[in-house]
């Protein structure tokens, strides 16, 4: 039971780190085909997640590789029920990744021009299919003994779409004030001042979940049984209204840690007001897959275990190091130098 709980903990926070790290590349590549406006600019855009992107989806895989080896039962019936979902996130992943590597192949501007679309595509479809799935299974999923009812537009119910539009809103002020804290100039004040314009209809957005959820899922049980569990999404209205104000100082770095938080804090509210659930189904609470009866065996999370407490704090470090090494601000107005790849 005491590695089933860790495991379950350890899910968490692998989605949560991941939302938070990636959430910005995907709010950037959205936002890039309305704010960038000349070749110096989109160079700046893919410059300031070139160096990124690939290493905060390393998240992603990590917490899908966590859910196949800790939580086997859970993994087939999300990619079983979730199959049509999943293989147009995929896809959107990888057409994101290709942008990103292949826009400065060609000097054409029909070229360029293209990759930047598909890069604002791929980037809202991937945003919008992480919520609707993470809404669905705070809602829960039409399952029973005899497996899941549904399809692809079984998941895009209303409450499904609201948690969508949350995490597009999320992720675009994410993405807009990591713009405004990694370029200069006025594709800088430009990104700021989006993120200003986006916080009104991201708080709305926020309103309307938070009320949505007490009346659509069973997220909050959890949360009035421990009242002490209410400093998660108090923290997360917190870190929001944080974010407003930083960005009204003109403090655009404080105001991104401020998204940080808030995107840590909305996913963790999530994660813990599923537990001990990993899929609930809300056709019969028997059917809901958890972190007890859908985990691998114990040894089997032992071993992950001590795997994990190797093998996580060097991705860590590599990833602060990283974040480092390419901590410079980028000047649109510099043509890029020799060698450069973004």
């Amino acid at each position: 039971m005491i590695f089933q709980n860790a495991w379950f903990v350890l899910w968490g926070v692998l989605w949560t780190v991941y939302f938070v790290t990636d959430g910005f590349d995907l709010g950037a590549g959205m936002l890039q085909l309305f704010l960038a406006r000349d070749e110096g600019e989109h160079r700046a855009v893919i410059s300031s997640v070139g160096p990124f992107w690939s290493g905060n989806e390393v998240w992603l895989i990590t917490a899908g590789g966590a859910t196949f080896a800790a939580f086997p039962t859970t993994y087939a019936v999300m990619f079983s029920a979730l199959y049509t979902a999943m293989l147009l996130l995929l896809f959107s992943l990888i057409v994101r990744g290709v942008a990103v590597e292949l826009r400065h192949k060609e000097e054409a501007a029909w070229w360029r021009r293209s990759w930047d679309k598909a890069l604002a595509a791929s980037s809202f479809t991937a945003a919008l299919l992480f919520g609707v799935a993470f809404g669905n299974i705070f809602e829960g999923l039409p399952m029973d003994a005899a497996g899941f009812h549904g399809d692809l537009f079984t998941l895009l119910n209303p409450y499904g779409l609201v948690t969508g539009v949350l995490f597009v809103l999320l992720f675009l002020v994410h993405g807009g004030l990591w713009l405004a804290c990694k370029t200069k100039g006025p594709l800088s004040e430009r990104c700021a001042a989006s993120a200003r314009a986006l916080w009104p209809p991201l708080a709305a957005a926020a309103v309307v979940f938070l009320v949505y959820t007490k009346f659509a899922t069973k997220l909050y049980d959890n949360l009035f049984a421990f009242p002490a569990l209410l400093a998660v999404p108090s923290l997360a209205v917190a870190a929001l209204c944080a974010t407003r104000w930083r960005l009204g100082r003109g403090q655009a770095l404080k105001a991104f840690l401020a998204s940080c938080v808030t995107v840590g804090a909305v996913v963790a509210t999530g994660v813990i007001g599923l537990y001990p659930d990993l899929l609930p189904s809300r056709l019969d609470a028997r059917f809901s897959l958890t972190a007890f009866n859908s985990s691998s065996s114990p040894y089997t999370l032992k071993i992950m275990t001590v795997v994990a407490l190797l093998c996580v704090p060097a991705v860590i470090a590599y990833q602060l190091w990283n974040y480092r090494l390419f901590r410079q601000e980028i000047d649109p107005a510099q043509p890029a130098g020799p060698g450069e790849l973004y």
